[in-house]
Parts: structure tokens; C-alpha cells; sequence
């Protein structure tokens, strides 16, 4: 089987976001240069404020690819349409990539959007006299925009395979996966190296006119010397490579090189391969740009890069195998396959063992999105899943090239150095990337990436009941769950019950059902992250009882004390209710709704008089089961004017009275008798500062001396209350004690319940 190039002829939207419909195609860019004229001393450098071809991203370069800018690189521009300047922008003095045959040295680019003035400074670090290298300029690129419709070699593919699809938001074909003739270099190769000749050495830049040519073959204006302009390639080598090997983790959706319109034609050299063919770490960084970039300007800014690292620095592709944007999409990087160890140009010193991953925007003050974090953590776990590694772990690196790294540690080439699996690109060269704000949450990405799924907790059992920490139900309950571990790096969930699994679901769900058998099980969560790794959750116990609370004392009612009115007689409902395993609440259904706890026994209510009415009543255990109980009962009030009566009594008036009139009786064992049948009684009275005494008697034997005096002046006051256990006839008769200095007492009537 032999490789070929494959062309595809497309129509390609460029400002439409990544992975949208006719967003496939070539999409040219194009470049444009200005010389920064250095100080006498060498030790700074400038570009004065100037108009410009328009032009979305930036960076200054160098002649000599080896040399390092250790000192500040700051840049501001002016915005198309309004005009109005930014504030100085600091870009990374040194991007610590590179590439063998790198045409120059340079910072890594900028997105700062669509400008059309630029101005620049540099300044030198500290006293040394190396000063700044030769040939500075600064190098603005136009991403392209619009429809393009071309021929370009679109990726890589195995004869005979099916070609690439020309849109989509995934590349899902395997033809870029599965041919190119693996460059074999050294283990330890370094990652970049000088050009075959000599660097300028002079300390003015060459005076350059900026460079407006739209043609998709342009290189930077001093390639590497005895470079030809490129050409795509009429074919790779026939050596074909091995089926890319499967990964223990999914892979994530990742937008092709066609998706965000790669201009095929200017890199058309063949992939290359890690040495070893395997990948032993992931390389996080961030692109050192403005975070201003919409989703939308994605596409736009990953052909920017693509555009500085070929054109500008004379690579031969982009550098980063993976981009990443702040909304989650993942961008293919450099050509051979997203599913082959293709070696990339993005860590000094470490490509020929790693995968680079680099998130655009800067992290220096401000963390990468939720979005952006998850999708990285994806390909991580993918690309090292391949490969059995443990993103968690840690591994051992060979140095292709003596280095020191931003913690100040250094080495020797050929030294064996431990990195975590994944880390940033920090840890192996002396650059701030990928930002202050971003190194920290490495080991969050390590956790989402190698498992197992942290922060799982179970967070409700619905269908069921809580009593102190056991829950009751019936039958069935659905258990809800949460992890801190994103859902897009989980594999499954099993609800178990009593440590078996009772049903499985997605790794996006939230909860699952189960049905108990009777009894007391334990009920716990168990995640399956992608790595294969598990983890469950505490477990939770629930008890399955289908046995309904008792009423242990039948709902009834009796009269209280209080004010009494036609429409509301004072009335207290008890009860008592009990269950075999734990009684949560009794409610109240008519003729109102109330709900008690499962201590409460009774509860003041009022009732209208002369109306039977029905007192409604459920139990419910934790578990759903319940029990009914009711009471019906009329209040019935007996007019003053009702009883027998001796001694002397006084007729009185008053809308204050019930029914209007009241008697009143200052005469010693003046009487009035009520006869009735019920089972509670109260006595209604008027009261005063000057109100006596009265003796109760119930079925002719005396049972209480009341006393009618209040500070305040009081109407149909129910003073007097007594219950029976069961209904019956009574008789309650009322007499005046004749209390000195306050003999007088007004009585309003008698209230029975029946």
C-alpha cells in the first residue's frame, strides 16, 4: 500500500466558527514585515508608530533561530474601524519551540485581533552585553478571510482509504492517521537548530518593506538560505505506517486541519514521527495572546499561528500537535494523523517524546475556561490512553539538548529528567508558558485526565424518607449523585445496592432508579472513569417497608378556652401516632390544611357552631406509607337565656354579647342549670375588674370556684372547659358565690359539643 497526497477541491468560509457548515477549505494568509531599528549599544530596539496592511497577529523575530531574547518585547496596536490604539502589549520573549532548519528565532505570536497600526519596543535584561539579537523585526500576519476555492493537499492518507470529509466539526477519517514516512531522528534530538548559514551578525536589522503578497507560498522575508520557494509534495514515501493503536479513553471531537482552513500549500513537507513511536507526555501550554479573540475568531487565529510558525519562522508546520480555544473546540495542530505520535515543535529539547497541547490565549493572570480545561483533560487522556500512560503518573524524559527550566533547574543533553505526565511547558524550558494563573490547575488536569472520578457524593435519595441518617421507602427510590470530575471524562455509573449493581448508566447522568425488595439494604454510586479507574461513592442506607403508622389514639376534639363567636368556637383535635420503623408527619386534610411533626399530639383550632364537621387526619411514615383517622363534631351553644334559672338574674344588651343579650346576677347562689348531651362543655361569660365568683357544678357534684375578675374588660370569654371520654347527658349548673365588694357576675351562655 503506497501513501498519496489527497486534494480536495473546497469552498471555505473563514469567519465562520469552527466546525460550521462550508467552514472547510484553504483559506490564504499572508504576511507583512518591518524592520525595529536597534540603539547604538544594541541593548533596545524600536518600531515607531506606523500605518499597516491589515493584519490579526503578530510577533518579533530574529535572524539567528538559536538566540534568545532575555529582556522585554511590548507591542500596541491600532484597531480597524475605530481607530483607537490598545494599551502595550507583552509579548513572550522567546517562544522555547522551534524547528531543525528554522529560518528564524522569534516570540511567540500574538492575536490582537484586526488592526492597522502597529508600534513596537524592545529593551534588553539586565547589564549583560550580549544585548539584543540581529536582525529584529517585527512580522504581522492576516489570517485570510472569505470563499476560497483551490486545489491544496488537505492531509496525508493511505492509498485506497476514504478521503478526508470536506467539512465537519470532528475528523473522523483515517486517512491522516495512517501514512507520511516517519522522520528518524536521534533520540534526543534538539528541537531546533541554525540555518546552513551563518546568522546575520550585524546589529541594524535590515531596512525591509512590508511584505502585502496574498500568495498562499509566501515564506518570511529571510528564509532559510538555500531554501526554495515551496511546493506541494506529489507524493510521501511509500513506507506506510502502523495502525494507530487504540486508546483505553474516548476520543474527543476535534476539528480538522481542513475544518479551520489550513492553507496545505505552504507546508508540504511530510509528517514527522516521535523516534520511539510512543508518546510518553503531554506538554500543556498556552499561545501568549489576548483572550479578547471570539469563538467565532477561533479558526482565524489558529491559521494566524500556523501562518507565523511557517511562514515567518520558516518551520515546516504549525508546532503545537493540539490547539484548544476557550470554548472547548479542539483544533487538529500539525499534520500526520491525530491518532500517530507526530512529533511536533513546541518544547525545546523534549519533542521527541511528548504531545503538545497549547490552549489559545494567556494565562498569566486569569485561569483557562471550564470548557477549555475539559477538552484538554480529553486529549490528554486519549492521546496517553493510546499508549498505556498514566496521565496521573509520572515519567522520565531524555534532554535533546542542555537546558534550564523557569524553576531554575539545568541539565546536560542526554540527561533522564522526571516530569509529571502532563506538565507545563515550564517545567522544561525557562518560559512563563503556559502562565501563572494556568500551572496550578495542572494537577486539576491530571485529576479529570487519570482518574478515577474525584468528588463523587451522593446527594439525594427521592422516593424515600430521612430519619436521622437512614432512609425508608417502599420500593423504589432514585438516587441522585454529583462529581467534580467533568462528565465528558467519565465512562459509566452504577447504582449498587448492597455492593451489586442494580442498573448502569452514562457517564453524563445524574441519577438512576432501582426497586428494593423489603428490607435494609445499603445504596451507594460507583463511577467508571474513562481510564478504566472506579471509585464509589459512601453508601447510604435505606430501609424497604411497606407497613402503614397507626392512629394509637383515634383523632378527637374537645372545646378550649378563648373567645367564642358563632363562626369560631375554640376547639383543640389531638391525636396520637405511632409506626413500627419511623413516623414522619401527620397532616391535616380538612377542614384545613396543616401538617405536624411526628412528636405533635394536638392543635388549637376554631369551629363554626351549629355545623357538623368533619376533622380529617393522615399519618405518614418516612417510607410513603399512611394511615387515616378522623372526628366529627358540632358546636352547639345554648343561649343564657336557655338555662333554668332561680334567684335573681338581670337582662342585659349588647352587640357585645352572643346573640345580643347576656344575664347578670349580683344575688348569693343565684343559679343557672344546662342540660345537654355531648361530651365537652365550656362556659361563656362576660369579665371585669369588678367581676365575682361562681361555683360549677357537674351532674349535681361541684367540680370548680371560677373567678370572673379581669384587668381588662372581656366578652364571651369561654373561662370554663370539661371533656368527657365518651358522649352523654349532663348537667352543668352555674352559682353565684356573692364575693364581696364584686358579687356580680354576667354570663353569656353554655357551648356543648355533640
Amino acid at each position: 500500500m503506497t501513501g498519496v497526497l489527497v486534494f480536495q477541491g473546497v469552498t471555505g468560509n473563514a469567519d465562520a466558527p469552527a466546525g460550521a457548515e462550508g467552514t472547510t477549505g484553504p483559506v490564504s494568509t499572508r504576511g507583512q514585515t518591518a524592520p525595529l531599528t536597534a540603539s547604538t549599544d544594541g541593548r533596545s530596539a524600536s518600531l515607531a508608530r506606523r500605518e499597516t496592511e491589515p493584519f490579526s497577529m503578530l510577533g518579533v523575530t530574529w535572524t539567528d533561530p538559536t538566540a534568545r531574547v532575555k529582556g522585554t518585547v511590548e507591542v500596541r496596536t491600532r484597531a480597524v474601524g475605530s481607530g483607537k490604539w490598545s494599551s502595550w502589549l507583552r509579548l513572550d520573549g522567546d517562544s522555547g519551540q522551534g524547528e531543525r532548519g528554522a529560518a528564524r528565532g522569534g516570540t511567540e505570536p500574538a492575536w490582537v485581533g484586526p488592526s492597522d497600526g502597529v508600534e513596537a519596543r524592545m529593551t534588553s535584561a539586565g547589564k549583560t552585553s550580549a544585548g539584543l539579537p540581529a536582525g529584529l523585526r517585527l512580522d504581522m500576519v492576516d489570517p485570510g478571510k472569505g470563499s476560497v476555492k483551490s486545489m491544496a493537499p488537505a492531509a496525508f492518507a493511505v492509498e485506497g482509504t476514504e478521503e478526508p470529509t470536506p467539512s465537519g466539526t470532528e475528523s473522523t477519517d483515517p486517512g491522516p492517521d495512517a501514512t507520511g514516512t516517519p522522520e528518524t531522528p536521534a533520540t534526543g534530538e534538539p528541537t531546533s537548530e541554525p540555518p546552513t548559514s551563518p546568522p546575520d551578525t550585524g546589529t541594524e536589522p535590515p531596512t525591509t518593506t512590508p511584505s502585502t503578497s496574498a500568495s498562499p507560498t509566501d515564506g518570511p522575508t529571510d528564509g532559510p538560505t538555500g531554501t526554495a520557494t515551496p511546493t506541494a509534495s506529489p507524493s510521501p514515501s511509500a513506507t506506510t505506517l502502523p495502525p494507530a493503536p487504540p486508546s483505553t479513553a474516548p476520543r474527543p471531537p476535534i476539528t480538522s486541519r481542513a475544518g479551520w482552513g489550513a492553507d496545505e500549500s505552504i507546508s508540504p513537507e511530510e509528517p514527522g514521527y516521535l523516534p520511539g513511536g510512543k508518546i510518553k507526555a503531554v506538554v500543556v501550554h498556552h499561545t501568549a495572546e489576548s483572550n479578547t479573540y471570539t469563538c467565532a475568531d477561533a479558526p482565524a487565529v489558529v491559521r494566524g499561528i500556523y501562518a507565523y510558525h511557517v511562514k515567518q519562522l520558516g518551520w515546516k508546520d504549525i508546532g503545537y500537535n493540539f490547539l484548544v480555544d476557550k470554548c472547548g473546540t479542539v483544533y487538529e495542530g500539525r499534520k500526520g494523523g491525530v491518532d500517530q505520535p507526530v512529533q511536533g515543535a513546541h518544547a525545546y529539547g523534549f519533542n521527541s517524546e511528548t504531545t503538545g497541547i497549547s490552549v489559545l490565549g494567556t494565562y498569566t493572570d486569569a485561569a483557562p475556561s471550564q470548557a477549555a480545561m475539559v477538552s484538554v483533560a480529553r486529549i490528554a487522556a486519549w492521546k496517553l490512553g493510546q499508549y498505556g500512560v498514566d496521565p496521573a503518573g509520572t515519567t522520565t524524559l531524555t534532554a535533546g539538548d542542555a537546558g534550564t527550566n523557569f524553576f531554575g533547574k539545568s541539565w546536560a543533553k542526554g540527561a533522564q529528567l522526571s516530569f509529571p505526565v502532563i506538565h507545563g511547558h515550564r517545567d522544561g524550558y525557562n518560559t512563563q508558558c503556559p502562565g501563572n494563573a494556568f500551572y496550578p490547575q495542572l494537577a486539576t488536569l491530571r485529576t479529570w485526565a487519570g482518574g478515577p472520578v474525584a468528588g463523587l457524593t451522593v446527594k439525594s435519595v427521592t422516593g424515600a424518607g430521612l430519619s436521622g441518617t437512614t432512609y425508608y421507602t417502599k420500593s423504589r427510590v432514585t438516587v441522585g449523585w454529583s462529581a467534580t470530575t467533568p462528565a465528558s471524562l467519565i465512562k459509566q455509573y452504577e447504582l449498587l445496592v448492597d455492593g451489586k449493581p442494580a442498573v448502569t448508566v452514562a457517564g453524563t447522568a445524574t441519577s438512576a432508579s432501582a426497586t428494593l425488595a423489603a428490607g435494609t439494604h445499603t445504596v451507594a454510586v460507583r463511577a467508571t472513569h474513562v481510564s478504566g479507574k472506579k471509585t464509589t461513592s459512601a453508601a447510604k442506607t435505606v430501609v424497604a417497608e411497606t407497613t402503614a403508622p397507626t392512629f394509637t389514639t383515634k383523632p378527637a376534639l374537645a372545646l378550649r378556652t378563648g373567645t367564642v363567636n358563632t363562626t369560631a368556637v375554640p376547639v383543640t383535635l389531638s391525636w396520637k401516632a405511632a409506626d413500627n420503623k419511623a413516623l414522619k408527619e401527620v397532616r391535616l386534610t380538612a377542614p384545613a390544611a396543616k401538617t405536624y411533626g411526628p412528636t405533635v399530639t394536638s392543635a388549637a383550632h376554631t369551629a363554626k357552631s351549629g355545623v357538623a364537621t368533619a376533622w380529617n387526619m393522615t399519618a405518614y411514615d418516612q417510607a410513603g406509607n399512611t394511615a387515616g383517622g378522623s372526628v366529627t363534631a358540632t358546636p352547639v351553644i345554648l343561649q343564657e337565656t336557655s338555662a333554668t334559672r332561680s334567684g335573681t338574674w338581670t337582662s342585659k344588651s349588647s352587640t357585645s354579647y352572643l346573640g345580643g343579650k347576656s344575664l347578670s346576677s349580683s344575688s348569693k347562689n343565684a343559679s343557672l342549670t344546662w342540660t345537654f348531651t355531648g361530651r365537652s362543655a365550656t362556659w361563656v361569660v362576660s369579665r371585669a375588674a369588678t367581676s365575682g365568683q361562681a361555683y360549677i357544678y357537674v351532674d349535681g357534684v361541684k367540680t370548680a370556684t371560677v373567678d370572673l375578675k379581669s384587668s381588662t374588660t372581656k366578652y364571651r370569654d369561654a373561662i370554663w372547659t370539661k371533656t368527657w371520654a365518651t358522649s352523654g347527658k349532663h348537667t352543668v349548673k352555674v352559682v353565684v358565690v356573692g364575693t364581696s365588694g364584686r358579687p356580680t357576675l354576667t354570663t353569656d351562655g353554655l357551648v356543648y359539643l355533640k
